[in-house]
């Protein structure tokens, strides 16, 4: 397998990049053709749709900053991570985990996202 910190590094730099046309050129090195991101609000299939649910984001909150919380863990073609988007003010105001598998090229081909903590 491809090395993932360098696959999760590279999606938590598409999720920061604020310029679309900047964001889709990442997309395409981190992302396969017919990846699927799924989360809570919104899904999206391929590129195209990964760069926009990203730019969704930002509309609904502009100037707010993805940033890992905590390591990887990974095994075979799976890895889970767990982020925070963070306000301007440095404010937590949403946080949940990633679960992601990739490729034989290291790209992802999925993530599904859920938001805040398990349930009991």
């Amino acid at each position: 397998m491809a090395d993932v910190e360098a696959t999760v590094e590279r999606w938590f730099t598409v999720l920061n990049e604020t310029d679309a046309a900047v964001r889709a050129a990442l997309v395409e090195e981190v992302w396969t053709a017919n990846g699927r991101w799924v989360d809570p609000p919104f899904e999206g299939e391929g590129r195209e749709a990964i760069n926009g649910m990203v730019d969704t984001i930002y509309e609904a909150y502009p100037n707010h900053r993805f940033r890992r919380a905590g390591g990887i863990d990974a095994h075979h073609d799976s890895l889970r991570i767990r982020w925070e988007l963070v306000s301007p003010d440095g404010d937590v105001v949403i946080a949940g985990t990633d679960v992601g598998v990739l490729d034989g090229d290291g790209r992802l081909a999925r993530v599904t996202g859920f938001f805040g903590p398990l349930p009991e």
